[in-house]
Parts: structure tokens; sequence; C-alpha cells
């Protein structure tokens, strides 16, 4: 399922995934997420995806789980009560798949759970 950005074509996987991370541009992002059911990328959509950019790309790789991922959002929103519902909310199929999505990052290797 490619997407369509100002008449080029990005490829992805089968799930939707980049192929190439040096396709994955702001201006896609919100592509990507309306695909997803991610009607509009707010502040904390950003921070969440930024995190899993940063981790992926300077952190040799790292795809952060659910755990990992809400300690780090804890830390970035100084919200100590924070849950993972929090962040179902802002991407409601998969958190840290579908945010790593939108994020132009690839499909995640690992067996997931939370």
């Amino acid at each position: 399922m490619p997407y369509e950005l100002n008449g080029k074509t990005i490829e992805t996987d089968a799930n939707g995934f980049l192929l190439n991370l040096d396709d994955w541009s702001e201006e896609l992002a919100p592509i990507i997420a309306q695909a997803e059911d991610v009607p509009e990328l707010t502040e904390k959509h950003w921070d969440v995806i930024n995190y899993l950019r940063d981790q992926y790309i300077n952190n040799g790789g790292n795809q952060p789980n659910m755990r990992n991922l809400v300690k780090a959002m804890k830390e970035v929103w100084d919200d100590s009560s924070l849950e993972a519902k929090a962040l179902y909310a802002l991407f409601p199929h998969n958190p840290d798949k579908e945010a790593s999505k939108i994020g132009g990052l690839p499909d995640t290797k690992r067996k997931g759970g939370y």
C-alpha cells in the first residue's frame, strides 16, 4: 500500500511500513496517520513519534516496547501517573507499532508484550 506525496509514490511493505527510512518526512506523517485512523497529529503524538525515531536512529535501531514507551512519556510529559491507556488514546491500534509506522520506521521484529 504505497503512499502518495507531492506526486511521488512512497513504497511500503505489505503492512504499510516504509521500505526506505529516507523517504519519511513530517509532510508524509499525516498521510500515514490518516491511513491508520489517526485523524490529527497533536503535540503528544509528535512527542511519541519523535521519541521512537530518536531511539531508532540514534540508539542502534532500538525499538522500545510499550513498557519503555510509557516510562519515557512519563518523563517527557512530567506525568508520573501516566498509563498505557493514554498512549492507546493517541494510537488506538497499537501505540508502539502505529507510532513507528507514522514515524517512517520499520516494522518491529520483536514479539511484543507489555
